[in-house]
């Protein structure tokens, strides 16, 4: 990160919060044209009357690359890649891989770019094939092809999508020593498109009874969950579209259920079976998987909302400051209640917070830009981000966290991030 050069208007922005955060308004209408104009102009060089214009670059004199039939990122560009990436010992698609949430701007995540989470690999379905069965405690079962499904009315909604396991490497004792993505990035955004679920079950006639439905996948370890009848009934579908183009291999191709707010692994990919039950059927994979430890001995069960979080991507682990000057501290928050209220920042370990600035949109169960201006001294400090939701949510320091819930728990973290600053700009994962 490249600090920007900074002017009389600079000097006049209010302090919001301790060490260095500016009024959140610098972000918002008026504000940012007003200290763009000279302390924002961050690369532009001095020396361009001295030395003359820039020469005529090389792309100018020759005819460039020809049409292709699908985008791919620019060369330099290449390096930005789903991390972390790990199987299982012994397996090849058991596994997950990771959002380089630190290397992206906006809340929507490219599809290419989309965390991983398997449990038996990646299966290979002709969409010609594949076909849904709703059946259970309903009047008429009944199969829908893909390209029935095709033909029903559709909706578009943004949302986030979170593995209930993000994070869960800061319930460690040590802080893990990882970009940020590496360790929060099972979380990503898109634009979901799909059939919603209320007008399937509604055309199978469901028994007023029944207050479950039974998810299964079509992968080799025919993943499977209890969803609440309130949620299948609300605002879940049937998804065929992200991000504008048919859904890839690896997020569910060629339809997959989807749960807005609910935690990852309930949003079952490659659906092929919705059975409709009066209980949950306890499952596998809501029985000796998703289930949290807690401290005393018991556990708790059917976890659904992902719970209010948020992070600074930039600066972050495995981006740089390059010197003291103004900055400007982005990044995402979310929660599986609603739509995010706030996010207060501090620059120096949590004595102070400021308001940042929320980017619209603002949605429900998606994830919210927020930005705020910092003048770093140079001196070593402690950032952190703290979110709220307007159910009333607020994210918790990481010791109450653990103190409510014990250290035996591997899901569902989502303690206030700290960032340690050094002098010499690196960024690392502390605990403070």
């Amino acid at each position: 990160m490249r600090p920007r050069s900074r002017d009389r208007r600079l000097e006049n922005a209010q302090e919001a919060a301790g060490n260095g955060l500016l009024d959140r308004r610098v972000f918002m209408k008026g504000g940012l044209g007003a200290l763009a104009t000279g302390a924002f102009m961050a690369f532009a060089s001095t020396e361009a009357g001295a030395a003359g214009p820039p020469e005529i670059p090389a792309g100018m004199k020759i005819a460039g690359a020809p049409l292709s039939p699908y985008g791919s990122p620019a060369t330099y560009e290449r390096e930005v890649t789903r991390t972390l990436i790990r199987s299982q010992p012994g397996t090849t698609g058991a596994g997950a891989s990771r959002t380089p949430l630190e290397a992206l701007e906006g809340i929507i995540t490219p599809s290419g770019l989309h965390f991983e989470r398997h449990h038996n690999g990646v299966p290979a379905i002709d969409p010609a094939q594949h076909q849904l069965l709703i059946h259970g405690m309903v009047a008429r079962p009944l199969v829908f092809t893909v390209a029935s499904l095709l033909r029903y009315p559709m909706v578009s909604r943004i949302h986030f999508l979170e593995c209930s396991g993000n994070s869960g490497a800061m319930y460690q004792p040590t802080p893990p020593a990882l970009t940020c993505g590496q360790t929060h990035g099972l979380v990503s955004c898109s634009e979901w498109t799909g059939v919603p679920l209320r007008l399937l079950l509604a055309e199978a006639g469901v028994d007023p009874r029944a207050d479950w439905i039974l998810a299964e996948g079509a992968d080799a370890a025919a993943m499977s969950r209890s969803v609440p009848m309130r949620k299948a009934m609300d605002d879940a579908m049937l998804a065929l579209y992200q991000n504008g183009e048919r859904l890839r291999p690896e997020n569910g191709y060629p339809v997959r259920l989807f749960l807005p707010g609910y935690e990852g692994n309930m949003s079952v990919k490659w659906l092929r079976r919705i059975k409709v039950t009066d209980t949950p059927t306890m499952t596998k994979d809501e029985t000796s998987r998703y289930t949290d430890l807690q401290g005393d001995g018991k556990s708790l069960m059917f976890t659904y909302p992902m719970e209010v979080k948020s992070l600074i991507t930039r600066p972050a682990p495995g981006l740089r400051l390059t010197g003291p000057g103004l900055y400007e501290l982005s990044g995402i928050a979310w929660s599986g209640h609603g739509k995010i209220r706030k996010v207060e920042v501090s620059a120096d370990g949590g004595q102070s917070w400021a308001e940042a600035a929320l980017s619209p949109p603002v949605l429900a169960h998606a994830l919210t830009r927020f930005r705020i201006a910092w003048k770093w001294n140079g001196a070593p400090t402690v950032l952190k981000s703290r979110a709220t939701d307007d159910a009333g949510h607020v994210q918790p320091t990481r010791d109450r966290l653990i103190a409510e819930h014990g250290a035996n728990v591997i899901f569902h973290y989502n303690a206030i991030q700290a960032w340690g600053i050094e002098s010499s700009g690196e960024v690392k994962n502390v605990y403070a």
